[in-house]
């Protein structure tokens, strides 16, 4: 039978609050409102998907559009969808709590080759056929998938979509909104619908396209494009503002974009393609956002993002002024990798202080020449010069990336890994201070499409070998961590990657068997055999054994004999990048001569094809004057006033963990600008103190937390700006001001519970009151304990009882009971699950906690 979203989403299930659909910044339109509604899925747990960038910013951007509505949905963790089988209920939205067959389009993230499982696993438990030809008769969303590896090769997915969104959303989407809400209005077929979508730039619709016997797609008809460009859009850091999750996520933080493109030309890179040309934000529209965004979301870090962002030239200006304006009140910049040869002591400035960020360079290649033939522009002077201030900043360790088996690569160029941090940890050396720890991931190469290396192959065998050489090097090398990449992932990446049409049954297949993305993490060999069963039983294992023996020699390329393979048609070819291919092949050529090209942004144009009237033109913003640096923040630690808030914790936020109460506390002060107190010390926090922490699905009136504040406030001021900054559910009951010398947590003594009981057997009320006068007669009622040391520890549950009694007979097998007990925060408590087994020991009955509330915090006196 169909379960209810609150039937499903119960404290029984991992982290209940990822499904809420209430968060910080979600936009609840009415349905009857909207004429076209949206599903945005990233195909993703909620963790990683609800901190994606796009995500938040497409959603943000859909709403804002009138007669328009779009929810959310996330892959299910597992226990989730076990659920949803279990009981026959589809897949839902989060806000609408509907079935995501209810909305007029689902639209899925496609940014990873392997991750089109997960889209098929999420299609399966909306009870949605997963390819456009199984749904043609059937009243179902229009599919969709956008993404980098749906603009990039769309040809192995094209089976499960009715058309795929390629290159930027922000324009795009609402214009493919637009023509939904006039095909609605005129009662369009799904087939006129696709018809007047195919005919939006950047809309690429399968069904009006056949592969050819070599792979390439042409139109099946005149009146669709024979190639379909990429849309552009220029960066809209406004909408960067949004959804801040009650669990901790992947990127906890928020983030705005500072850039959107590359153009540094580094020939493995397909983002570096897929997203020219390049564009600056306004330096003083970053900071407004950044200042903006943390005012509204209530979070301690923020991040820049971009490609590149040290391409931005204006990133120690902005950093700097935000870092002055918000001083006072502990935030912290993270940054992704950045240009080892543009990091210097302002960079450092920005993103040091009393919560140093992680640094990550990424010289990708361990010597000279390879890094000039894969265009990477970086010497081994600025390699050392970036490494060097970052030690003497303060860093004690940076993250390096490297990769192995790119297109002309000898052992001497692997070797050359080991050697290049061997020679850095040698260089950097301090009087008094150990010298540089390095963390070093090595990757492996996988050639992308509409990149230069598209023609290049990957051999398995030779990504084995090369790890073997690495792994022989770092062997007596101290203070360096290395990972490595299974070399099955990357001949499975680069298979999909560059596959055509014929590789949809091969992930559908690989899905049926199993291979979602957990898998890869879970069980790996569940996985990878999955994939290699799904290859075989298309037919396909040739073709995937040229993975692993390679089949791309470099000097045969070099000698000019290899032309017939560039010349050859691609299943990405009516792709339309504006990249032109031509130059990706001179580029390849420039690579095997190991000859490097300028970054068009701040050099002479490369013609690579892509400026003009469709793509636009590089916009690079003079950077302004960096402001004079003003310290790093200092925590204030003047403690003036403590004020002791007792609340209640109702409803759906009772699935709310106690950590994620405290980051909502944490971050809902922040939004109502209250003067809170820090600690000291090298990570100093606010002082903000949860008397005691309530179990997940406990329902609570009679919470107490501690705020203390660095100057004296109107009380019912306080209790104001603090309620405004609070989700339904968490309401304030009373404040006080409180000494400073004793905290809540430290005079904890009892708590007072109701507690729903159920028997199996019929139990009567005089039945109840025995049971309990039975406990209360009792000397000792004995549980065994085991310590987090795995040592069994007895207790005697009955000196921790207070007083009990029946509040409520409802129904024969159901009571309400009341108890207070021990609440104290060394341990010595009685919680409901103790005070149910008492009952068993005493009425040998077979009980059910069916729920708890905590009525009461006592205090000492």
């Amino acid at each position: 039978m169909t379960a209810t979203v609150e039937q499903l989403i119960t404290p029984e299930i991992n982290r209940p609050a990822r499904y809420l659909g209430n968060e910080q910044g979600t936009k609840h339109k009415p349905w009857d409102s909207a004429i076209v509604r949206w599903v945005l899925t990233y195909p993703e747990i909620y963790e990683v998907g609800a901190s994606n960038l796009g995500h938040v910013i497409l959603y943000n951007v859909l709403n804002a559009q009138p007669r328009q509505l779009c929810d959310r949905a996330y892959l299910p963790a597992p226990d989730l969808a076990t659920k949803l089988r279990e009981t026959n209920t589809p897949l839902f939205a989060l806000e609408n709590r509907r079935s995501v067959t209810d909305f007029d389009i689902l639209g899925f993230s496609l940014s990873y080759e392997l991750g089109a499982t997960n889209i098929l696993e999420m299609l399966d438990l909306a009870h949605i056929p997963l390819t456009w030809q199984e749904r043609e008769n059937g009243d179902y969303p229009l599919i969709f998938a956008g993404g980098q590896t749906a603009t990039s090769n769309p040809e192995p997915y094209a089976d499960f979509f009715d058309f795929i969104a390629l290159g930027d959303g922000e324009e795009l989407l609402p214009e493919v909104g637009l023509i939904l809400e006039e095909g609605k209005k005129e009662g369009l077929s799904k087939q006129e619908l696709l018809l007047d979508l195919a005919q939006v730039p950047g809309v690429y619709v399968p069904r009006f396209y056949d592969m050819n016997a070599d792979g390439s797609v042409h139109p099946n008809r005149d009146d669709v494009p024979e190639r379909i460009i990429r849309r552009v859009a220029r960066p809209m850091p406004a909408y960067s503002i949004g959804l801040v999750p009650y669990v901790e996520t992947v990127h906890d933080r928020l983030s705005v974009e500072i850039r959107r493109g590359c153009t540094r030309g580094c020939r493995f890179c397909q983002p570096g393609m897929l997203t020219r040309p390049a564009h600056d934000v306004e330096p003083e529209q970053v900071v407004e956002t950044i200042e903006k965004g943390i005012r509204e979301t209530g979070y301690n870090e923020f991040s820049l993002l971009s490609l590149s962002c040290s391409d931005y030239l204006s990133l120690p200006a902005v950093g700097m002024e935000v870092k002055n304006r918000l001083q006072d009140e502990n935030i912290s910049l993270s940054l992704p990798s950045q240009r080892v040869d543009r990091f210097d002591e302002n960079i450092a400035n920005i993103i040091g202080g009393t919560r140093k960020s992680g640094l990550t360079f990424a010289p990708e290649a361990g010597t000279q020449r390879m890094r000039d033939v894969v265009n990477k522009g970086l010497t081994n002077e600025e390699l050392l010069r970036g490494v060097k201030t970052a030690f003497e900043q303060g860093w004690d360790k940076v993250k390096l990336y490297f990769m192995i088996g790119l297109p002309g690569e000898t052992d001497a160029d692997v070797i050359g890994i080991a050697e290049t941090i061997r020679w850095l940890r040698q260089e950097c050396r301090l009087k008094g201070r150990k010298r540089l720890d390095f963390n070093v991931t090595i990757s492996n190469f996988t050639p992308k499409p509409h990149t230069p290396f598209q023609w290049h192959s990957v051999s398995t065998a030779e990504f084995i070998r090369k790890q073997e050489l690495l792994r022989e090097e770092f062997r007596r090398m101290k203070g360096v961590k290395v990972n490595d990449t299974d070399v099955r992932i990357s001949a499975m990446e680069d298979f999909v990657g560059r596959g055509d049409r014929r590789l949809a049954p091969v992930v559908r297949r690989a899905w049926e068997l199993g291979a979602g993305m957990d898998a890869w993490w879970e069980s790996l060999e569940k996985a990878f055999n999955a994939w290699e069963t799904a290859i075989a039983d298309a037919g396909l294992d040739w073709k995937y054994r040229q993975v692993e023996k390679g089949e791309w020699d470099w000097e045969t390329m070099a000698q000019g004999t290899e032309n017939d393979r560039l010349d050859a048609p691609l299943p990405w070819d009516h792709i339309d990048t504006g990249i032109d291919k031509n130059w990706l092949q001179e580029d390849l050529q420039r690579a095997l001569d190991a000859a490097t090209v300028p970054d068009c942004s701040y050099a002479g144009c490369s013609h690579c094809g892509v400026c003009g009237i469709d793509f636009g033109h590089n916009i690079v913003v003079k950077p302004p004057e960096i402001p004079k640096f003003e310290g790093h923040f200092q925590p204030d630690q003047t403690r003036d006033q403590r004020i002791r808030v007792r609340f209640s914790k109702e409803g759906e936020m009772r699935l709310v963990s106690h950590l994620d109460l405290v980051r909502l506390f944490d971050r809902a002060i922040r939004r109502a600008k209250l003067p809170i107190a820090f600690t000291g010390g090298y990570h100093p926090g606010p002082r903000i103190s949860i008397a005691n922490a309530l179990s997940l699905g406990m329902s609570s009136s009679g919470e107490i937390v501690d705020f203390d504040l660095t100057e004296t406030l109107d009380l019912e001021e306080f209790r104001d700006r603090l309620s405004e900054q609070l989700p339904e559910g968490i309401t304030i009951n009373s404040v006080e001001t409180v000494s400073l010398k004793n905290s809540a947590t430290s005079l904890l003594e009892k708590a007072e519970y109701f507690v729903t009981v159920e028997a199996q057997t019929t139990v009567s009320e005089t039945q109840w009151k025995a049971a309990l006068q039975t406990i209360l007669d009792r000397e000792e009622i004995l549980w065994e304990k085991t310590t987090k040391s795995g040592k069994k520890k007895t207790l005697n549950l009955r000196d921790r009882v207070f007083e009990l009694s029946l509040v409520e007979q409802l129904d024969e097998h159901t009571a309400k009971l009341r108890y207070l007990g021990s609440c104290r925060n060394d341990g010595t408590l009685l919680n409901p699950e103790h005070f149910v087994y008492m009952l068993e020991q005493v009425t040998g009955l077979d009980l059910q906690l069916s729920h708890a509330h905590r009525q009461e915090l006592i205090l000492q006196s």
